[in-house]
């Protein structure tokens, strides 16, 4: 595990999982009373990182690993997206023309906010004789522009009702970039989570919360956390 394919040091596993213990910690200090920091979903987000990055977030106990960007997961998750007790979520930008590769990878899509791209990602599951989970993205920043906005979204996740081979399993929100802001939010996010889950009651997944937010989230009801800096280090700068 000590090659990393962008020339810089290589992981350490230990490392990986110090980092791990350390971010749990964080997870459980902000957690409140009433929720287990155990059903805090840890997302290992790989963007920028080598090869190496997600081998050494499985060797350290991670079973969730989260990309960007399709081509640079296709090389990366080669052998992993082999393993059975491992799930893929891809959480960036979906391109129509992508759709049936990022199906093909992926277990998860938690950016989905366009009906012609959720449409496309149906056909492309239902080729495969799969079924993709799919988070929608609701946009509860207001300097964020991608997003389904909060009074749209009943009525969206309902029209996702009628694709056979999409899960809806619940929200993906991106934090503000005023890190002030973050508290309301995601407060917003959960809000419309709560309304989701009394009309669906598939619905059980709240994704917000980076590295650097990740308690303002944890602490207004995040289910799931996109971690990656804060287990890998700093990323490579893109060349």
């Amino acid at each position: 595990m000590r090659s990393h394919n962008t020339g810089s040091s290589g992981f350490d596993v230990a490392k990986v999982q110090e980092a791990l213990a350390r971010l749990q910690q964080r997870i459980e200090d902000a957690c409140p009373a009433s929720t287990d920091p155990k059903h805090v979903t840890i997302v290992a987000v790989t963007k920028g990182f080598g090869p190496a990055a997600p081998r050494a977030a499985i060797a350290a106990g991670l079973r969730e690993l989260g990309e960007n960007y399709y081509q640079e997961a296709a090389t990366k998750y080669a052998e992993i997206a082999r393993l059975p007790d491992v799930s893929l979520h891809f959480i960036g930008r979906v391109q129509r023309n992508k759709a049936r590769r990022i199906a093909e990878l992926f277990d998860v899509v938690q950016t989905v906010d366009d009906a012609g791209v959720a449409h496309a990602l149906d056909q492309a599951a239902a080729a495969l004789q799969k079924t993709l989970l799919v988070l929608v993205q609701v946009n509860v920043a207001q300097d964020q522009r991608q997003g389904v906005l909060p009074d749209d979204l009943p009525a969206f996740v309902d029209g996702l009702g009628g694709m056979r081979n999409l899960a809806v399993r619940g929200l993906m929100a991106m934090g503000p970039t005023k890190m002030r802001d973050a508290p309301q939010a995601f407060a917003r996010a959960r809000a419309c989570f709560e309304q989701l889950r009394r009309a669906h009651q598939h619905i059980d997944t709240l994704s917000m919360g980076m590295s650097d937010d990740l308690e303002s989230a944890v602490a207004a009801g995040s289910t799931m956390v996109r971690v990656g800096s804060a287990l890998f280090g700093a990323r490579p700068a893109r060349m």
